[in-house]
């Protein structure tokens, strides 16, 4: 295969790329979407083999084939409430890789390069080895944290904000120093060792609540780092599509951050100015319970119900039972919608992803936005695993470690009937008064059940 059809190719990829793009930023497009990109990459990797300057071939099949195999396996394996952390660790995988090409760039040029081209070099190998380790053991923290396995406050260390401050300086004074020596080895193994500990805790210094956005961010990481490493191999469809995942990823994570009233900046910063201090000693009142029977009494007298899911739902996979209630009480003539606010979950898009999966119509799925001035003529909202996206601390109490940030205002309904095992506080560990308010009835217990049992009562 000639350099003019490989040419060829890559721009073909290039353009599924982003027709996957733009595929992918509505529901009813999103499959085709996938599809796009799927044959772009077929493309983009059958041209690459073929490229003749190509050595090792028979290796590189071997490893496809055990990456694929392991792939296939972990898609077919992974619940779809487990999908943030798999799409954490895959981040990493990509910031280790920028790593090892970074390493084999440097120790691996020309002997010949000199002058302006070795600079460029030096600043492109520095740069790259430096975004994959950030991305890399910063992924490496975010799946942790949202598996559960440890404990965030452990792993911040004092006076955070000027530890990483002084990283970033002394990575700058190291990428000066290996420019000038004309690419020395020190300097380039000691910013890697300080980018992996400031990737660490960079993570590691972000609250629960701006999790999404930290998932949406390492997304943008693992793109600049492909990027980098397109660079340093001279590869300009790898350019092409790590620009593409770094900036869409930059992009979704500034949306996010808007819906939650967050700095970007700060965020990315490691939640640097938003230091709270969580108040446990205020007295919210007694809370009152109902029984799913009584639940479905209320949704039979109701003309209107909205449905808003969180975490929760995705953890007890409700979101099929969930579908039968909405379409018996469509039977019955009421109407049903759902709110679904930007950072439900710990995935941008994770809820529509789950109501689409039980085949939820898409025209029923509506945003915050589109929804929060309806909920004052709304008669029940059933509240399905959602806490923090739902808290009116909020819009009312401005001492909130949440204060400002957009919720679905479900409190504004005549009837709320909340879904939770317990009384315990949401991912950002702020107490909800939603649960008190004299409109509001706790339904305990998980949620599947007991939407099962509303189902049969209905």
């Amino acid at each position: 295969m000639n350099e003019g059809i490989i040419t060829a190719a890559y721009i073909i990829a290039g353009l599924l790329f982003i027709m996957s793009l733009a595929g992918l930023s509505k529901q009813d497009s999103a499959e085709a979407g996938n599809w796009f990109g799927i044959v772009g990459m077929a493309i983009a990797l059958i041209a690459t083999i073929a490229n003749p300057s190509v050595t090792g071939v028979p290796l590189i099949i071997a490893c496809m084939a055990i990456g694929g195999f392991i792939g296939i396996r972990l898609a077919k394996k992974v619940e779809m409430t487990e999908m943030p952390e798999l799409v954490a660790i895959l981040h990493s995988f990509v910031g280790l890789a920028a790593v090892f090409v970074g390493f084999n760039s440097y120790f691996d040029h020309s002997v010949l390069m000199m002058g302006a081209a070795l600079t460029i070099h030096s600043v492109e190998v520095f740069l790259g080895v430096f975004i994959g380790a950030v991305t890399f053991t910063g992924s490496i923290v975010a799946f942790a944290k949202l598996r559960g396995i440890i404990n965030t406050s452990a792993l911040m260390l004092p006076q955070r904000h000027k530890l990483n401050l002084i990283a970033i300086i002394a990575c700058i004074y190291l990428m000066v120093q290996f420019v000038q020596a004309g690419g020395a080895t020190a300097p380039l193994l000691i910013m890697t060792v300080i980018a992996f500990v400031f990737g660490w805790h960079l993570v590691a210094s972000i609250g629960g609540a701006d999790m999404p956005v930290v998932v949406s961010m390492l997304n943008s990481y693992s793109g600049w780092a492909a990027a980098s490493a397109g660079f340093m191999l001279g590869n300009d469809l790898l350019i092409i599509t790590g620009a593409l995942v770094g900036s869409s990823g930059a992009i979704l994570s500034y949306i996010m951050c808007k819906a939650m009233n967050r700095s970007f900046f700060s965020v990315i910063a490691g939640g640097f100015g938003t230091d709270v201090h969580i108040a446990s000693d205020v007295d919210y009142g007694d809370h009152i319970e109902i029984t799913a029977e009584a639940t479905a009494d209320l949704l039979c007298e109701a003309k209107t119900v909205v449905i808003t899911p969180g975490y929760g739902m995705a953890v007890a996979q409700a979101q099929y039972p969930v579908y039968e209630i909405t379409r018996a009480l469509q039977d019955k003539g009421i109407e049903v919608r759902f709110a679904i606010h930007p950072v439900a979950g710990r995935l941008p898009g994770h809820m529509n992803v789950l109501l689409a999966e039980a085949k939820v119509p898409y025209d029923i799925v509506l945003g915050m936005d589109e929804i929060n001035d309806d909920f004052s003529k709304t008669d029940v909202v059933l509240v399905i695993g959602a806490n923090d996206t739902v808290n009116p601390a909020a819009a009312e109490d401005p001492t909130s470690p949440i204060a400002g940030m957009p919720v679905c205002e479900v409190w504004n309904a005549k009837q709320v009937i909340v879904f939770k095992r317990s009384m315990n506080t949401g991912y950002a560990g702020v107490q909800n008064p939603l649960f008190f308010k004299d409109n509001t009835a706790m339904l305990f217990g998980d949620a599947k059940d007991s939407v099962e049992k509303i189902f049969k009562a209905l």
